[in-house]
């Protein structure tokens, strides 16, 4: 398994969207969390601490498996995100 990093920025809509989403969102991360492969997810804050996005890191079995969990997330399907990115990473730090 590999580490990658999710990162979705909210659409011009975005903002009024999250809170209905929301629950769908968690619930959809829910399992693989239960699983230990979330090591991170938190939303992305403007300077009112305002959700504008989020990032999760989560393995995955590659690049693209890890593009297609990201592309299932309830906030990309449903017009949370206008920004999508997906990328494989790699932890230097901690060290462990």
């Amino acid at each position: 398994m590999g580490l990658y990093v999710m990162l979705g920025e909210d659409s011009p809509e975005g903002t009024a969207r999250r809170p209905d989403v929301r629950p769908a969102h968690l619930a959809y991360w829910g399992p693989m969390s239960a699983q230990g492969r979330v090591r991170y997810a938190g939303p992305l804050l403007d300077a009112h601490e305002k959700p504008v996005g989020s990032v999760i890191i989560f393995e995955a079995e590659d690049l693209a498996a890890a593009r297609t969990i990201a592309q299932g997330d309830p906030y990309v399907r449903e017009g949370v995100f206008g920004i999508l990115r997906c990328h494989a990473s790699k932890q230097v730090l901690p060290e462990g």
